[in-house]
């Protein structure tokens, strides 16, 4: 289980999540052109998002869509983190 040191001491990682949070799902080329992060990088911290249990992915063909898993209620307290500090 992932620790909150994990999630918000990576830039990108947070990047992610706040497009997700703001836009509920986003796919890989969105994501990748709105943190300016290399593909890759998106990949990877997205594997590892999905790892943790924050996020989730339906694929359509090539297309994939990543989505926050709200069920889990560590993505509500993030949620409800990144809309308060969005709002100062």
């Amino acid at each position: 289980m992932a620790g909150l040191e994990d999630i918000i001491t990576s830039k990108g990682k947070v990047k992610i999540l706040k497009i997700l949070v703001k836009d509920g799902q986003a796919n890989i080329t969105r994501l990748v052109r709105e943190t300016g992060m290399h593909h890759k990088l998106v990949s990877k911290h997205i594997e590892d998002l999905k790892r943790m249990g924050l996020v989730g992915e339906k694929r359509y063909g090539r297309i994939r869509f990543i989505y926050l898993e709200y069920g889990d209620p560590r993505v509500r307290v993030i949620r409800e983190i990144i809309k308060s500090l969005e709002s100062m």
